[in-house]
């Protein structure tokens, strides 16, 4: 049985319509655990709260519907009553700031990224309407993909209030492997699905989900390629946050991050240095003001922030 909100969507977000209104800039404040990121909002921004609460959850169909306001951990505290997940990070935040800022959870090999997992997303726009874009169901849609453009844009082109996500069955088992390692990719080679791989230059720790019998397989071959042990989970992260290349993740050195976690396959590496700013090409920065000029001509939506 699925899990159904009393309070009509439609009242949700039209409340949340009239606070965002259609003049003045105005932002919404989650959870904060982001705050800094790319900027802050100017000073004579007004502060708003996203609607909470899960409308709908649909196991049989792989989806749930969820106000943006909603804590993730909350969401997941609910799904997993019904032996579903998200691929949503848990990092204290909320719904719409985990699809706002965009960064995949640490098992993102197997949970699965957050752009693909967007379904359906209703939002109110810079001149107070609400737009939706997507389809609550799992299969192929046409049209303009606005809800994945809207991932990682930091609210700067719609205030996020209601989504609508995939979600995948928690699996029976989930375990990580670490053993001292120096060449990370050959885990690919060996393993069938890891759901994480993480290397600090020495170590490599490996996530394994499944059945029982599945993941006793895949610890098997592991040991083929190295002395793995079962350990409590994922070592620690450094502060930082780095994005690059994927093929490039397994050949980053101490002498350009200090210490530093390297996410394979992927292309996130935490590191205690900041990656150096890289100078943004002149046509993405065009096609990124372009898109900022049309859905928010007057500037007002997150001013301050810049994607």
């Amino acid at each position: 049985m699925g899990l159904e909100m009393k309070r009509p969507i439609d009242q949700n977000i039209k409340d949340f319509c009239s606070e965002v209104g259609a003049a003045g800039p105005v932002a919404v404040e989650g959870g904060k655990t982001r705050w800094n990121l790319n900027g802050f909002p100017s000073e004579n921004t007004r502060f708003i709260k996203a609607p909470k609460g899960i409308l709908s959850a649909k196991p049989e169909e792989m989806t749930v519907t969820v106000l943006t306001g909603t804590p993730v951990s909350e969401l997941h505290k609910e799904l997993q009553t019904l032996g579903q997940r998200t691929c949503l990070p848990d990092r204290g935040g909320t719904v719409g700031g985990a699809l706002a800022v965009g960064e995949n959870d640490l098992s993102v090999l197997g949970k699965g990224r957050i752009r693909d997992s967007v379904l359906q997303l209703r939002y109110v726009s810079a001149d107070g309407q609400i737009i939706s874009s997507g389809a609550p169901v799992v299969k192929n849609v046409s049209g303009f993909n606005l809800h994945k453009l809207m991932v990682g844009s930091l609210g700067t082109l719609g205030l996020f209030a209601e989504v609508t996500l995939r979600t995948n069955p928690i699996p029976p088992i989930s375990k990580w492997f670490t053993a001292a390692s120096k060449h990370p990719q050959n885990v690919f080679d060996i393993v069938y699905k890891p759901a994480a791989i993480l290397w600090d230059g020495e170590t490599t720790w490996v996530q394994l989900e499944g059945h029982q019998r599945d993941v006793e397989q895949q610890v098997q071959k592991l040991l083929t390629i190295g002395n793995y042990e079962e350990v409590e989970g994922a070592p620690g992260l450094p502060r930082c946050r780095w994005s690059i290349s994927p093929t490039e993740a397994s050949k980053i050195t101490r002498e350009e991050t200090g210490n530093f976690v390297a996410s394979i396959g992927v292309g996130i590496v935490w590191a205690d240095k900041p990656q150096s700013t890289k100078e943004v090409d002149p046509t993405v920065r065009r096609i990124t003001n372009s898109l900022k000029s049309e859905f928010d001509p007057t500037g007002r939506l997150n001013p301050g922030r810049y994607v």
